[in-house]
Protein backbone atom coordinates (compact mmCIF):
# COMPACT_ATOMS: atom_id res chain seq x y z
CA UNK A 1 0.00 0.00 0.00
CA UNK A 2 1.38 3.33 -1.09
CA UNK A 3 1.64 6.08 1.13
CA UNK A 4 -1.10 7.95 -0.66
CA UNK A 5 -3.26 5.18 -0.07
CA UNK A 6 -2.71 4.85 3.39
CA UNK A 7 -3.17 8.84 4.12
CA UNK A 8 -6.73 8.28 3.74
CA UNK A 9 -7.40 5.90 6.18
CA UNK A 10 -8.13 6.76 9.52
CA UNK A 11 -7.96 3.80 11.00
CA UNK A 12 -6.66 -0.37 9.40
CA UNK A 13 -7.17 -3.50 10.87
CA UNK A 14 -3.86 -5.08 9.95
CA UNK A 15 -3.87 -7.95 12.36
CA UNK A 16 -7.49 -9.26 10.74
CA UNK A 17 -5.56 -10.68 8.04
CA UNK A 18 -3.68 -13.10 10.19
CA UNK A 19 -6.33 -13.67 12.56
CA UNK A 20 -9.33 -14.48 10.59
CA UNK A 21 -10.07 -16.19 6.39
CA UNK A 22 -11.42 -12.43 5.35
CA UNK A 23 -14.38 -13.40 2.89
CA UNK A 24 -16.79 -10.82 1.55
CA UNK A 25 -16.14 -6.93 1.97
CA UNK A 26 -18.58 -4.00 2.38
CA UNK A 27 -18.76 -0.48 2.90
CA UNK A 28 -21.64 0.93 5.63
CA UNK A 29 -21.63 4.15 6.91
CA UNK A 30 -21.52 5.01 10.94
CA UNK A 31 -23.38 7.25 13.09
CA UNK A 32 -20.79 9.45 14.91
CA UNK A 33 -20.91 12.62 17.14
CA UNK A 34 -18.96 15.70 15.78
CA UNK A 35 -16.22 15.61 18.06
CA UNK A 36 -15.92 11.79 17.24
CA UNK A 37 -15.35 12.50 13.46
CA UNK A 38 -12.58 15.48 14.33
CA UNK A 39 -10.98 12.65 16.31
CA UNK A 40 -10.92 10.41 13.14
CA UNK A 41 -9.42 13.08 10.91
CA UNK A 42 -6.66 13.55 13.71
CA UNK A 43 -5.93 9.66 13.37
CA UNK A 44 -7.01 8.84 17.13
CA UNK A 45 -8.52 5.63 16.43
CA UNK A 46 -8.24 2.12 17.18
CA UNK A 47 -10.55 -0.71 15.62
CA UNK A 48 -8.02 -3.94 16.56
CA UNK A 49 -9.96 -5.51 18.81
CA UNK A 50 -13.25 -4.02 17.68
CA UNK A 51 -16.21 -6.24 15.74
CA UNK A 52 -19.91 -5.54 14.56
CA UNK A 53 -22.52 -7.36 16.64
CA UNK A 54 -26.71 -7.55 16.48
CA UNK A 55 -28.37 -5.64 18.97
CA UNK A 56 -31.46 -3.75 19.39
CA UNK A 57 -32.63 -4.64 15.91
CA UNK A 58 -29.39 -3.08 13.88
CA UNK A 59 -26.00 -3.83 13.70
CA UNK A 60 -23.61 -2.12 16.01
CA UNK A 61 -19.95 -1.88 16.13
CA UNK A 62 -18.51 -2.43 19.45
CA UNK A 63 -15.01 -2.02 21.61
CA UNK A 64 -14.10 0.52 18.92
CA UNK A 65 -11.89 3.17 20.75
CA UNK A 66 -12.03 7.04 19.32
CA UNK A 67 -10.04 8.83 21.71
CA UNK A 68 -11.81 11.92 22.79
CA UNK A 69 -11.08 15.42 21.02
CA UNK A 70 -9.16 17.71 23.19
CA UNK A 71 -10.75 20.60 21.60
CA UNK A 72 -14.03 19.96 22.48
CA UNK A 73 -15.88 21.37 25.02
CA UNK A 74 -17.20 19.66 28.14
CA UNK A 75 -20.71 19.07 27.03
CA UNK A 76 -19.94 18.14 23.83
CA UNK A 77 -17.14 15.67 24.49
CA UNK A 78 -17.81 11.71 23.54
CA UNK A 79 -17.18 7.92 25.23
CA UNK A 80 -13.96 6.79 23.55
CA UNK A 81 -15.69 3.08 23.56
CA UNK A 82 -19.47 3.67 22.95
CA UNK A 83 -21.25 1.39 21.00
CA UNK A 84 -21.93 3.19 17.27
CA UNK A 85 -24.40 1.79 15.07
CA UNK A 86 -23.32 0.59 11.38
CA UNK A 87 -25.78 2.25 8.97
CA UNK A 88 -26.70 -0.48 5.80
CA UNK A 89 -29.59 -1.12 3.68
CA UNK A 90 -32.52 -3.43 6.05
CA UNK A 91 -31.67 -6.17 3.37
CA UNK A 92 -28.10 -6.61 3.75
CA UNK A 93 -28.34 -6.14 7.96
CA UNK A 94 -30.65 -9.15 7.93
CA UNK A 95 -28.35 -10.85 5.60
CA UNK A 96 -25.38 -10.47 7.76
CA UNK A 97 -27.19 -11.19 11.05
CA UNK A 98 -28.38 -14.32 9.05
CA UNK A 99 -24.83 -15.56 8.62
CA UNK A 100 -23.35 -14.61 12.59
CA UNK A 101 -26.50 -16.70 14.01
CA UNK A 102 -25.72 -19.64 11.45
CA UNK A 103 -22.80 -19.85 10.25
CA UNK A 104 -20.34 -19.20 13.01
CA UNK A 105 -18.50 -16.36 11.43
CA UNK A 106 -17.97 -12.70 12.81
CA UNK A 107 -17.92 -8.83 11.39
CA UNK A 108 -14.72 -7.48 11.15
CA UNK A 109 -13.97 -3.99 10.83
CA UNK A 110 -11.15 -3.53 8.45
CA UNK A 111 -10.72 0.32 8.02
CA UNK A 112 -12.32 3.74 8.78
CA UNK A 113 -11.73 5.96 6.07
CA UNK A 114 -13.44 8.99 4.58
CA UNK A 115 -14.52 9.09 1.26
CA UNK A 116 -14.49 11.57 -1.69
CA UNK A 117 -17.17 13.39 -0.30
CA UNK A 118 -15.54 13.65 3.15
CA UNK A 119 -18.02 10.94 4.59
CA UNK A 120 -16.41 8.98 7.07
CA UNK A 121 -17.29 5.10 6.25
CA UNK A 122 -16.28 1.74 7.77
CA UNK A 123 -15.29 -1.19 5.59
CA UNK A 124 -16.60 -4.03 7.19
CA UNK A 125 -15.43 -8.11 6.70
CA UNK A 126 -17.28 -11.02 7.26
CA UNK A 127 -14.37 -13.39 8.74
CA UNK A 128 -14.12 -17.05 10.01
CA UNK A 129 -11.60 -17.12 13.11
CA UNK A 130 -8.18 -19.03 12.26
CA UNK A 131 -6.66 -21.49 14.43
CA UNK A 132 -3.20 -21.64 15.33
CA UNK A 133 -2.07 -24.32 12.33
CA UNK A 134 -3.87 -22.47 10.07
CA UNK A 135 -2.29 -19.09 11.10
CA UNK A 136 1.62 -21.19 10.45
CA UNK A 137 0.12 -22.45 7.41
CA UNK A 138 -0.56 -18.74 6.08
CA UNK A 139 2.78 -17.47 6.74
CA UNK A 140 4.33 -20.50 5.35
CA UNK A 141 2.57 -19.93 2.04
CA UNK A 142 3.40 -15.89 2.13
CA UNK A 143 6.99 -16.79 2.97
CA UNK A 144 7.33 -19.12 -0.09
CA UNK A 145 5.36 -16.77 -2.24
CA UNK A 146 8.13 -14.21 -1.60
CA UNK A 147 10.83 -17.06 -1.90
CA UNK A 148 9.50 -17.91 -5.08
CA UNK A 149 9.44 -14.42 -6.42
CA UNK A 150 13.18 -13.74 -5.29
CA UNK A 151 14.46 -16.60 -7.49
CA UNK A 152 12.49 -15.98 -10.55
CA UNK A 153 13.97 -12.35 -9.88
CA UNK A 154 17.36 -13.94 -9.46
CA UNK A 155 17.22 -15.95 -12.92
CA UNK A 156 16.51 -13.78 -15.07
Amino acid sequence: MSRKETEKYAALNRRARHDYDIGETLEAGLVLTGSEVKSLRTGQVSITEAYAGVREGGLWLMNATIAPYAKAGRHLQHEGKRPRKILLHKRQQNRLAGAIKREGVTLIPMAIYFNPRGIAKLQLAVARGRRKADKRAAIKAREWRRERGRLLRQKG
